[in-house]
């Protein structure tokens, strides 16, 4: 593999509220044949519990949020309790936790992971890949419906876990390598959330079930490196030619990628 970047021409439209850490909108990226992402389409984010009543109208008002998807675990949903989106009528909520049986997972399987006992970035990397991976052997059925949440909304979709970077940076990647969003700016956009890595911890060092897991784990293993998800994307193709591959080896149709993309782009 040669060098990784992660140059973008397109800067990180941040949706600063409140209360999150490491929200954006994907819009504005470049795709397949000169379209352009559409702003108010997917949005990315951390968890949602702490949105205030200004925070959720201007999600509702400003950037058309119609549906959420919680790619978090349901002992992670038991810890943290609903969020206040669930109040609201006009939003529909999507569970789809990226692990394979809740019941057997605590939170220090979901932050305290094998790339945080080393300082070495190779490896590091090579752990958080194929951890990434792991979503798409274990829980395919969760990825892809996720994914198909993001086709097939009236509005914008806002995909969240408890970070915003691992499981929803997965999840996005694959969302706008369907879009034909060149591999830099996918990249770029993953890394992105390096920028926010501080506020992130320091918020989640505030929440029930995950201060202790965080206790001694230094910042720059919280850090999205660009080696990372290039890594995942490079397994997918190598094994299935693209994510459009992985999603046809699902069961997704030729109809369903299209939907994906053109809810993205058109």
């Amino acid at each position: 593999m040669g060098k990784v970047t992660s140059q973008s021409s397109t800067e990180p439209r941040w949706i600063d509220l409140e209360g999150v850490a490491n929200m954006r909108d994907v819009g504005g990226l470049p795709a397949a044949d000169g379209h352009t992402v559409q702003p108010g389409r997917l949005l990315r984010s951390d968890n949602l519990q702490d949105l205030t009543p200004e925070d959720i109208r201007l999600l509702i008002e400003r950037h058309g949020l119609t549906d959420v998807v919680d790619l978090r675990s349901d002992v992670e949903l038991r810890i943290t309790g609903p969020g206040p989106l669930r109040d609201f009528d006009t939003v529909v909520h999507h569970h789809h936790s990226l692990f394979p049986d809740d019941k057997e997972i605590d939170t220090r399987d979901v932050l305290v992971l094998p790339w945080h006992d080393t300082d070495e970035p190779k490896l590091h990397d090579n752990a958080r890949a194929s951890h990434y991976l792991s979503y798409l052997a274990r829980r395919p059925d969760s990825v892809a419906a996720a994914l198909e949440v993001i086709a097939t909304s009236s509005g914008a979709t806002v995909v969240h876990c408890a970070a915003g970077k691992d499981r929803t940076g997965t999840v996005v990647a694959m969302a706008l390598s369907v879009a034909g969003v060149p591999r830099e700016e996918i990249v770029a956009d993953y890394v992105a959330s390096t920028e926010r890595t501080e506020r992130i911890v320091h918020r989640l060092e505030r929440l029930p079930g995950y201060s202790d897991n965080l206790r001694d784990v230094p910042m720059t293993a919280h850090h999205s490196r660009p080696e990372t998800i290039t890594r995942v994307l490079e397994a997918i193709d190598a094994d299935y030619g693209s994510v459009a591959g992985w999603l046809r080896s699902v069961g997704w149709s030729e109809d369903q990628i299209a939907a994906l993309r053109d809810k993205l782009v058109a």
